[in-house]
């Protein structure tokens, strides 16, 4: 058994790093060491576990199974005694000037991002925000090296190394343009599966659902519009006559500066509900507690 006096801590940052950058290089550079020094240390960290924990490869240093086990239990402990040593560095949002990023949807950037950025230009005003969109990323991998601090959106599938907590459930509305033919009687069925549709053809989860029940009411992307994501669903809908299936908070958002009105759609559609995820790695974290809970206290229902 290996205990933790047989173990230089120091092994333990470098595997980190390589396990983040999976490059030699970038690692010596950064920690300011040279790469003959880095390759050493993990050759020792080799002999320890009795693993070679990476295997050089066209795409850089690919960690072996019992890497991937280690990963995560190694930055938690590196970052609780970061926090250990840390303890009188507290976090004050009116004076830091600490980057967050935060994964969310196209949607989520409409909905959210406008109003996050007045709350803290007033009561954050150094702070940094970017998002990043979930489609392009590996969520856990992301958010376990602590490149992404918070995701904000309604994933139905995510690990159990991410905590979460409820911010609000919504219905799926149908959005069109003030004055369209069919606004003033209201829309019946019938009027809604004759008219011509705008369909998102996301396929991200939970919006793929939705248009699998569109199909089976008989409306499909084949005879229609589409378009792969939500952001130009406002300027397309309000200069035509179609109808788009949205969330409801989307068509909140839209509604004004794109003169558009939304109504119950005559078809049966699940709610929607969105949640707030941060890893458990960064659950003490001044900063990432701070953040999840200024976007709880401002956008929690």
């Amino acid at each position: 058994m290996i205990e933790p006096k047989d173990i230089d801590l120091n092994l333990l940052v470098i595997f980190q790093e390589v396990f983040q950058a999976r490059q030699i290089s970038s690692v010596a550079k950064k920690l300011g060491l040279s790469q003959p020094a880095v390759s050493n240390a993990l050759a020792r960290l080799r002999l320890s576990v009795d693993d070679e924990l990476f295997v050089r490869s066209a795409s850089g240093m690919q960690p072996t199974p019992l890497a991937l086990q280690l990963a995560e239990p190694i930055a938690t402990a590196l970052a609780s005694i970061t926090q250990a040593f840390n303890q009188h560095d507290t976090f004050d949002a009116s004076t830091s000037k600490r980057h967050f990023k935060i994964a969310m949807t196209d949607i989520g950037e409409v909905y959210f991002m406008p109003r996050l950025v007045q709350l803290c230009r007033q009561s954050a005003p150094h702070i940094q925000l970017s998002t990043v969109r979930t489609s392009s990323i590996d969520l856990k991998t992301e958010m376990e090296t602590g490149r992404i601090d918070l995701a904000i959106g309604a994933f139905e599938t995510v690990s159990e190394a991410l905590y979460q907590r409820r911010l609000f459930q919504q219905n799926y509305v149908c959005m069109f343009r003030q004055g369209h033919p069919l606004a003033a009687g209201g829309i019946k069925a019938k009027d809604f599966l004759a008219a011509q549709h705008l369909i998102v053809a996301s396929m991200e989860s939970p919006y793929d659902k939705i248009n699998v029940l569109l199909e089976k009411a008989g409306i499909t992307a084949a005879s229609h519009f589409s378009v792969p994501h939500f952001v130009a669903v406002p300027y397309i809908v309000s200069t035509t006559d179609l109808l788009v299936i949205v969330p409801e908070k989307l068509a909140q958002s839209a509604a004004l500066p794109f003169n558009l009105h939304y109504v119950k759609p005559p078809l049966k559609l699940p709610s929607l509900q969105t949640n707030i995820f941060w890893h458990r790695r960064f659950n003490r974290d001044e900063g990432s507690q701070w953040l999840r809970h200024f976007v709880a206290e401002h956008f929690a229902q």
